[in-house]
């Protein structure tokens, strides 16, 4: 018999988020549309005289700051509503209708920026100090004379601005390709049950302790992809152009420059990480070397690389068992902390199985407004516990950011973005092990904190190495086809990973099924946020109050400073390889204990 997913309406309502707190009724998110279009015309309307008052610049700011904030709580409500049911032509007529909306509004309200930048410094200090609600625009206003090199004529703007749904097409097509049309094949599951692969369920495949399980699942996954790798390269292939577009109309060096600029962030930063990284990948090769070890492997392959190294110490993890050792695990961020995510459990904040046409993995979403929402697909492992605590990071960061900060300072930049998931991470890990003196347990909380390393730290720097070169690639004019996108990412596997596994051909087509190639130099984030988590979660677990007080400091900045000024808040410095460092150290340490255990 087959174990089929469970259509979106048979999901138990406590199992779902409360979407209805941001709309308890569709028609009101209708009038919220048209508001949002009503401000963007109003402050349209004063397009020709914006600069030439106090007053007027301060109503065109405060009326596209209403505009963006209706904007993205209408846009949240729904991405929440389409995500959890992709299948759901309702759902996606409204994803459509509130992403064109947006486009029209970026190109309605393309002017400010421009006629900002045309302003004089003497005119911005004599408003500045003629009207005084101008200062809390003051912040904003530097951001966009920051990049003013980078910025174009009005006309222009409005061009690029126009452009937004077709630079948004390649993520879109292999969004609903990967996560609505592909089919995956079924297999025998362990038990004799033919279970279909969905990529909610590959994972936990891959987690098998049978070994035919997980090479049935490996193979057929990719083979799967490997039959729509030319359709595939050409969404990436779109997606990396649209890069390059928007790199040259802003008169940057290449798409890495313009993307970690967009964070106010260095490219030193991003080649620190590739550098540091590979300076370390003996460590890897050595963790790959002991994973084979402990597997008793002559030969051991991709599909041997998630299923733990410990035999006989997985075990399920109910939901309700993973909330309550996650609200322990947080206890050192103090009791107010600990409260909020208790609410966020008892409150319906979390979407929490997987259903037919849910989108895949896992995220948290912040809206200004309403409390945050987390997705997940949880399904009872190790990892599914760790997953609650990393969401939970992040829906506590934007739930302090947006309590702290009007709406235009509360969204975190990227970079940071990482830092309070992984974070929650280290202290669950800290907890349960400082709560275990079981070697073998001990040593399956090792063997997971050394995966966290291997896929958060290596793997995604891997990734980002991916995109640096796929990108430069495409630069210097080669096509990207699905040959030459196969053999950049194989040959990095080989580099990454090292002698002691074979890089099977099917990890070939791994870079066909990652969403975050769609995120423009997202990936180095995971890394370089993992090593400042890595850092403020230990000082929190060393200092205590007065390292949690600096730390909630940051979570509460949203984007009030430059990211790198806001983790210097938290007592980290991420201009310097030495969070990278110390990070990878920490991994060399605990495979010491690791091959002492085992």
């Amino acid at each position: 018999m087959t174990k089929e997913l469970p259509k979106r309406s048979e999901v138990k309502r406590e199992d779902t988020w409360a979407i209805e707190d941001m709309y308890a009724d569709p028609a009101a998110w209708e009038e919220d549309l048209k508001k949002a279009r009503q401000l963007s015309q109003q402050a349209e309307s004063l397009k020709a005289t914006m600069t030439d008052s106090a007053a007027n610049l301060l109503s065109v700011l405060a009326l596209t700051a209403q505009c963006e904030e209706l904007l993205s709580f209408t846009h949240g409500y729904a991405s929440r509503a389409s995500d959890v049911d992709t299948q759901n032509m309702e759902n996606q007529a409204k994803m459509q209708k509130v992403t064109s909306l947006a486009v029209e509004i970026s190109e309605r309200l393309a002017f400010l920026e421009p006629a900002i930048l045309a302003m004089s410094e003497e005119t911005l200090k004599a408003y500045f100090t003629k009207e005084p609600g101008l200062a809390l625009y003051e912040l904003q206003i530097q951001e966009i004379l920051r990049t003013r090199k980078h910025r174009l004529s009005a006309e222009l703007e409005e061009l690029v601005a126009a452009t937004g749904e077709m630079q948004n097409t390649p993520g879109n097509v292999f969004s609903m390709f990967n996560n609505a049309d592909l089919k995956f094949p079924e297999i025998t599951d362990e038990n004799g049950d033919q279970v279909r692969i969905t990529s909610g369920r590959f994972i936990s495949m891959e987690c098998s302790t049978d070994r035919r399980v997980r090479k049935e699942a490996f193979e057929k996954l990719y083979h799967t992809y490997r039959g729509f790798e030319n359709t595939l390269a050409a969404a990436y292939s779109g997606q990396v152009k649209q890069q390059m577009f928007l790199a040259k109309a802003r008169k940057y060096g290449s798409t890495l420059e313009a993307a970690v600029d967009e964070n106010n962030v260095s490219p030193a930063v991003y080649q620190n990480l590739l550098e540091t990284v590979q300076d370390n990948l003996d460590k890897l090769h050595r963790y790959v070397g002991l994973r084979k070890k402990c597997l008793g492997l002559e030969e051991l392959h991709m599909y041997d690389i998630y299923v733990p190294m410990v035999a006989d110490a997985d075990r399920k993890i109910p939901f309700a068992e993973a909330k309550e050792t996650v609200l322990l695990a947080l206890e050192p961020l103090g009791e107010r902390y600990v409260e909020i995510v208790k609410e966020a459990f008892e409150s319906r904040w979390i979407d929490v199985y997987e259903n037919e046409g849910k989108r895949s993995g896992a995220y948290a979403a912040g809206v200004y407004g309403t409390h945050p929402f987390v997705l997940l697909n949880y399904d009872q492992k190790l990892d599914d516990m760790f997953t609650l605590a990393h969401e939970m990071g992040h829906a506590m960061h934007s739930y302090l950011s947006n309590e702290a900060q009007p709406y235009i300072y509360a969204r975190y930049r990227i970079f940071v973005a990482e830092v309070a998931s992984t974070c929650n991470e280290v202290l669950l890990m800290e907890y349960l092990l400082d709560r275990t003196s079981d070697k073998k347990e001990r040593a399956y909380l090792i063997n997971h904190f050394l995966d966290s390393f291997k896929s958060t730290v290596y793997r995604q720097t891997m990734f980002a190495e991916y995109e640096k070169t796929t990108n430069a690639m495409a630069e210097a004019g080669e096509s990207l086809t699905a040959d030459a996108l196969r053999k950049v990412y194989y040959d990095l596997n080989c580099k990454y990973y090292g002698p002691d596994i074979v890089s099977d051909e099917e990890i070939g087509w791994e870079w066909c099924r990652i969403p975050h190639f769609y995120y423009n130099f997202y990936v180095y984030q995971y890394a370089t946020g993992f090593s400042a988590a890595v850092a403020i979660a230990r000082r929190i677990l060393k200092e205590g109050r007065p390292a949690v007080e600096d730390y909630l400091r940051f979570l509460s900045g949203g984007c009030t400073k430059s990211p790198v000024e806001l983790l210097k808040i938290a007592g980290v410095d991420m201009a310097t390889k030495k969070p990278i460092q110390a990070a990878l150290e920490l991994f060399g340490e605990l495979l010491d204990e690791m091959e002492e255990l085992v």
